[in-house]
This record gives structure tokens, C-alpha cells and sequence, in this order.
């Protein structure tokens, strides 16, 4: 059995890691943090020309038809460079659902421009890792042939910049229901929420009576719930791709840092303690690669996943902390520098480790999984 990626998938990678490697320099990203943008316009055009906002786009929308290993090995390069790109919010929160769930009209319509660079998208589903006192909802009833949306919905990934956010809503018979909601619209309400991290910009969603279509709920009326669980699994494991490339880079800076830096005439890198904390992260970072491989194959072959992410997850969230603490700490002075690079890493690495549940979150979930399901548990100790 072969488990390397093909020839395409290496491409892929490859092209990535070029696009994002050539922009996103730190002399780039020092200046785009002091200049008050969302996202770097210029990128997000370069990766739609280059074929890769398409790239789990359906054929018949102008995509390349891939899947999500294919894109998260784009997110992967993303994380690397820390980029300032919406390429999380829009291929894994908004195009990936509409590809599985939309209509061929919703397909042709939003993918079709995504895919060019025209459009760009995200889901308010951050309530899920919030505590219940302070998560929003939104209500949906029935007018006629409409939708009417109310309610409000927190930390939009991206939201600021997106044209359409996937939105849930609970029903009148209680059900929950997913829709595509056009922040154009008349009582749409976004504002931009600076979460201190250039290029990753969220925003409060509000809906004051909103109107909406038919044709906007994603998928069939009270299907809502069983969206939600699929864009989640989903969305973590995008959330590991991302955090792959965030600490290995990390890694990689440190280890160069410390076999330059010299004390007492000889290089950090030659004490035993600092050995030690590099190797620490070494096998950190390959936690988080090899668990998050497993529940990203799992998905993508139709195969229940839903213990593996969770562990996938906690990975990404437990494992990184330490491996991008131990970078700060390695760098010593520079590494309190805000503006010096080991900052952003440590800055993508938190905030990727705080969306959608943290590392106790993860572990409470799955053990929820493993009291509901006995067979869960012997893969759970596989992996």
C-alpha cells in the first residue's frame, strides 16, 4: 500500500508553497500589520488565477473537482506563512458545505465565483465553542414562500470581508435549519471585531428581519443539524491542517535561532535543556501531523471520523501551545518583540486553538462519543 500523495497532490503543495512563500515574506507582513488591512488583495487574486481558491470547487463550476486532502495541503502552506488570506472562512466554511449540501444552482452561483476570486464566504457556527451564557442564536419562521432570520451570531471567521456567511437557525418546530446569507441584504448588520492578528479579522453578525428566499436554506428545511456536524468535523481538520504548517515553521525558525545564537562562545542550541525542549516539540509537531492525517483521510473517504477528529484536534490545540511557547521562550527577548516574526506564529497557534473548542473542550466531546459508541473506543486507543 503506497500512503505517499500523488504526483498532483505534490504539485499542489508545491504551487502553495511558492505562492505563499513569495508574498508572505516577513518584511511583507511587518508592513501589512502596520497598515490596517483585513487581507492582502493581491494574494487572494494570485491564488484564484493560480486554479487553488477552485481547487474542491465541482468541475461544472469552474473548479478542479479535489477534495479536502487537497486543500488542506494548501491550508498547510497557509499556516506556514501565516498569510493574511481568507482561505480557511471561504474554501473550508463556506465553499465546502455548499459543494455537499447546495443545489446546482447554489453550486454554479457562489462556487462558480468563488472559485474566479470574486466572492468571498464564511460560517457563524464559533457559537459552538462558547459557553452557553454568552452564545448567540438566530430564529427562522416562515413567511409565505420566505425565510425570516433574527437573532445574532458572534466571531464570524473573516466575517468582515465575507459577501455570504452560512448562517443556522433554529425553526419554529424546533428544528435547525442552514442558510446562505447575503450581507448585502437589507438588516444584515456586520461589524468587524479586531482579534489582534493582522489579516484575521472576524465580526458580530446581526439580522434584524432579515428576509430571505427559498432558495437560500443550504440543503432540505430541518437539515440544519446534520450540516452543522459535518462542516464541524470538517472544519477542525482544516483547522489541524492550518496549525501543521504554523508550528513547524515555528519550529523550524527556533531551531535555526538557537544553532546561530551563541552563549558563553557556543551555540544555545548545544545545551542539553534547549535539546531537549526542540525535541519536545519535534515530536509535538508530528502528533498533530500524524493524528490529523488519519481524520483527514477518514473524511475524505466517506468513513466515520468523528473520534479521530476530536483527537485530531486536541492535538492541534494541546501540542501546539507547548510547541510555540517553547519558540517564544527559546528566542528570549526577541521573542516578546510583537512585531518580530515568532509572534505571529504564536498569535495564528492560539487562535487556532481557541475556535470551535479548545483542548478540554476536544476531550470532553470525545468522551461523549466513547460513552455513546463502545466500538469508538478501540479506535480511539488505535490512534
Amino acid at each position: 500500500m503506497d500512503f505517499n500523495f500523488s504526483e498532483d497532490q505534490n504539485a499542489i503543495r508545491e504551487l502553495a508553497f511558492q505562492i505563499f512563500t513569495d508574498r508572505a515574506t516577513d518584511e511583507f507582513l511587518l508592513d501589512f500589520s502596520r497598515s490596517g488591512k483585513t487581507y492582502d488583495e493581491s494574494l487572494w487574486q494570485t491564488l484564484a488565477d493560480q486554479g487553488l481558491l477552485g481547487i474542491a470547487v465541482p468541475e461544472s463550476c469552474g473548479g478542479s473537482g479535489l477534495g479536502l486532502v487537497e486543500l488542506c495541503l494548501i491550508l498547510e502552506e497557509q499556516g506556514r506563512r501565516v498569510a493574511p488570506t481568507p482561505v480557511y472562512a471561504s474554501l473550508v466554511l463556506g465553499g465546502l458545505p455548499i459543494a455537499e449540501f447546495g443545489t446546482e444552482e447554489q453550486q454554479s452561483r457562489y462556487l462558480g465565483e468563488l472559485a474566479k476570486g470574486a466572492c468571498k464566504l464564511s460560517a457563524a457556527i464559533a457559537e459552538v465553542g462558547m459557553n452557553a451564557a454568552v452564545a448567540t442564536q438566530v430564529r427562522a419562521s416562515r413567511q409565505g414562500e420566505q425565510w425570516v432570520l433574527t437573532g445574532e451570531r458572534s466571531a464570524v471567521p473573516d466575517g468582515a470581508v465575507a459577501d455570504y456567511i452560512l448562517v443556522p437557525a433554529q425553526c419554529e418546530e424546533g428544528e435547525t435549519t442552514m442558510f446562505i446569507v447575503d450581507t448585502a441584504l437589507p438588516g444584515v448588520t456586520v461589524k468587524g471585531v479586531d482579534i489582534g492578528l493582522s489579516g484575521e479579522r472576524a465580526a458580530n453578525l446581526a439580522l434584524a428581519s432579515v428576509e430571505l428566499s427559498a432558495e437560500a436554506a443550504l440543503g432540505a428545511p430541518g437539515q440544519g443539524e446534520e450540516i452543522l456536524e459535518w462542516l464541524l468535523q470538517h472544519a477542525n481538520v482544516g483547522h489541524c491542517a492550518l496549525q501543521v504548517g504554523v508550528t513547524e515553521e515555528a519550529m523550524r525558525r527556533t531551531a535555526e535561532y538557537v544553532s546561530e545564537r551563541k552563549q558563553f562562545g557556543i551555540p544555545l542550541g548545544t545545551f542539553q535543556a534547549l535539546a531537549m525542549r526542540m525535541a519536545d516539540s519535534y515530536i509535538d509537531v508530528e502528533g498533530i501531523r500524524s493524528t490529523y492525517w488519519l481524520a483527514m483521510w477518514r473524511l475524505s473517504e466517506g468513513v466515520d471520523a468523528r473520534a479521530e477528529v476530536r483527537i485530531a484536534k486536541w492535538w492541534a490545540c494541546d501540542a501546539a501551545h507547548r510547541v510555540v511557547s517553547t519558540a517564544q521562550h527559546l528566542h528570549g527577548g526577541m521573542g516578546a518583540d510583537v512585531e518580530y516574526p515568532i509572534h505571529r506564529f504564536f498569535l495564528m497557534a492560539k487562535l487556532i486553538s481557541f475556535s470551535l473548542g479548545n483542548a478540554t473542550q476536544q476531550l470532553e466531546q470525545l468522551g461523549q462519543l466513547l460513552a455513546e459508541d463502545d466500538g469508538l473506543g478501540y479506535r480511539a486507543l488505535e490512534v
